[in-house]
């Protein structure tokens, strides 16, 4: 038995049950993970209210580093005591440990420990597509980045001074507008006491941005596309306040035939060759050194009720984990 953390029903932290879990042994294709430590993400809140539709009763988490203890039939790449890590679905990754599908996993490269590897794996493959799939950018550009000073937005500060890229940041207090700004974002915006989008009209001479990158969602949609120069990039890949409510494709025309896009990890990473590929080029960019991978939060896991407090608070900056 294994403790783990299941919800019968979407709502609020409280759903979330610390419990024990039999889990067998893995068939083809699986392997059992012992985790060493497991991320927290937003997008976990999404799977526990019910924003995004899983089958009840079920786990949560979508990330965790840890021991490969057992594997099942069929699997070849990786074996036991192999050091790992993963991203993505299926949900689950808040436990003790867990079986899963081989195909998702990487193997940790040395130099990068199991608190790290849990805090980066979702984040930075995020920025990894979002910067070099979604919108690939060639190095000085100027973008518009929202939550500058969360967990993804620090890895993007830093991947984006690392290739030259201008990042424009909006930050929610001036504490967190100071933390961006240490980890490369050049220009910073506090939107409880500035307009960004008339900011960042001023910082580009009224040009615009090619690319916005909003994981925001319902409260800054419109003003990213604002944001915008003809012909530029919307790209929306979270909801942090909320879904994006029904709009107009005339919004985009009037504005100079904009493009939008709303990317998932998971349609990314599908493929093993392209897991494959993201991982390496986010191992190869911390242990150069270039990003390097904060943990301000860390929790227990029987704590796991207050951190989703935190999260949905705005409290944490950077990346948080639990430890099992």
């Amino acid at each position: 038995m294994v403790k783990a953390i299941r919800m019968r029903e979407a709502g609020g932290p409280e759903v979330m049950e610390y419990i024990d879990v039999d889990l067998g042994e893995p068939g083809a294709g699986e392997v059992l993970v012992r985790h060493k430590a497991c991320g927290l993400n937003f997008i976990d809140v999404y799977f526990r209210t019910g924003l995004y539709p899983q089958p009840l009763p079920g786990g949560l988490g979508m990330e965790a580093a840890g021991i490969v203890e057992a594997v099942g039939p069929g699997v070849t790449h990786v074996q036991a005591g192999d050091r790992v890590a993963y991203a993505g679905r299926p949900t689950g990754a808040y436990a003790e440990a867990r079986i899963m599908p081989a195909d998702n996993l990487v193997r940790l490269p040395e130099g990068i420990d199991f608190e790290t590897a849990a805090a980066m794996m979702l984040q930075g493959l995020t920025v990894e597509y979002l910067f070099n799939r979604t919108f690939a950018l060639q190095g000085g550009e100027t973008i518009l980045l929202h939550a500058a000073a969360g967990g993804v937005g620090l890895i993007a500060c830093q991947w984006a001074r690392a290739i030259g890229v201008t990042v424009i940041g909006t930050v929610g207090s001036d504490e967190k507008g100071e933390l961006a700004k240490a980890h490369g974002c050049t220009h910073v915006i506090n939107y409880n006491t500035e307009n960004f989008v008339q900011r960042v009209r001023e910082i580009t001479d009224g040009k615009g941005v090619p690319v916005v990158y909003d994981s925001i969602g319902k409260d800054t949609f419109i003003g990213s596309l604002d944001c915008l120069s003809p012909l530029g990039m919307m790209v929306s890949f979270g909801n942090a306040s909320g879904p994006v409510p029904p709009f107009s494709l005339g919004e985009l025309a009037s504005r100079g035939s904009l493009f939008i896009t709303r990317p998932s990890l998971m349609s990314y990473t599908a493929k093993r060759d392209d897991l494959e590929q993201m991982a390496a080029h986010l191992f190869s960019m911390v242990q150069g050194g270039k990003v390097k991978i904060d943990i301000h939060q860390r929790y227990a896991l029987s704590d796991v009720a207050q951190a989703h407090r935190d999260l949905e608070a705005r409290k944490t900056t950077g990346s948080s984990i639990l430890i099992p």
